[in-house]
């Protein structure tokens, strides 16, 4: 939170680059600073929420075997068993009880909701242009 007797566009855009949650001018009657304050606090309630939400996917992901994580990266780009197998080596078997590991250990009951801790952990095969693929 920033309170300055001053309006300068530079000096707003300065500070809230800075980190500050708002930028007041005074003077500031009670009321506006103590809603600026609990706007301040939610935001980084919710802030905090999200990161430790991340975590605990960077977590989960990191339980995975090397093999376990191969898959997972095929699996998110939208790879079938059979042509995992194929680019990777084993059965069509081994790779669905891969599979089957990687959602238990992700926490997760489907292939949605994989893609969607891949995109939300920033996961470049989810977020690549099928070209690229």
């Amino acid at each position: 939170m920033f309170v300055s007797a001053y309006e300068d566009i530079k000096a707003v855009v300065q500070t809230v680059k800075a980190g500050a949650e708002d930028f007041l001018v005074k003077p500031v009657t009670s009321d506006v600073l103590l809603a600026a304050i609990e706007r301040a606090i939610a935001r980084h309630d919710v802030s905090r929420k999200l990161q430790s939400e991340l975590n605990l996917l960077r977590a989960q992901l990191a339980t995975l075997t090397p093999r376990e994580r191969q898959i997972f990266d095929l699996v998110v780009r939208g790879k079938m068993n059979k042509q995992i197998g194929f680019a990777l080596g084993p059965t069509e078997r081994t790779i669905k009880m891969h599979r089957h590991r990687i959602m238990e250990k992700m926490n997760i009951r489907s292939l949605a909701e994989l893609v969607l801790i891949a995109e939300r952990l920033g996961h470049s095969a989810v977020l690549a242009t099928p070209a690229a693929q």
